[in-house]
């Protein structure tokens, strides 16, 4: 796996967004005291439903905060009140239909 944490977080707006970006997560939002940021690689996403999708799953996870998934470059922010699980996050991106690198 190729995570990296403590990133700054990537704008989730992207052109060409096959639903004008009405699906993406808020990445103004602050994150907590303590928080934990870790960047995932998905293989697959190709524009906002993608992301939508992605980021809807990992949000269901337990303890975390905020997703934010940006199609062009595969890149998964995700902001969590303590690191992930990754089989957790893995099972959650195989259901959403694409695949963590």
């Amino acid at each position: 796996m190729s995570a990296q944490t403590e990133l700054p977080q990537i704008d989730s707006e992207t052109s060409g967004s096959c639903c004008g970006g009405a699906c993406h997560t808020d990445a103004s939002a602050p994150a907590a005291e303590g928080a934990v940021t870790t960047v995932y690689q998905v293989k697959g996403m190709t524009c906002g439903h993608c992301e939508g999708a992605v980021s809807s799953e990992i949000s269901e996870i337990a303890g975390v905060a905020s997703v934010t998934a940006v199609a062009a470059t595969g890149q998964v922010t995700v902001v969590s009140a303590a690191p992930l699980d990754e089989a957790a996050v893995r099972a959650a991106v195989d259901e959403a239909g694409y695949e963590l690198v």
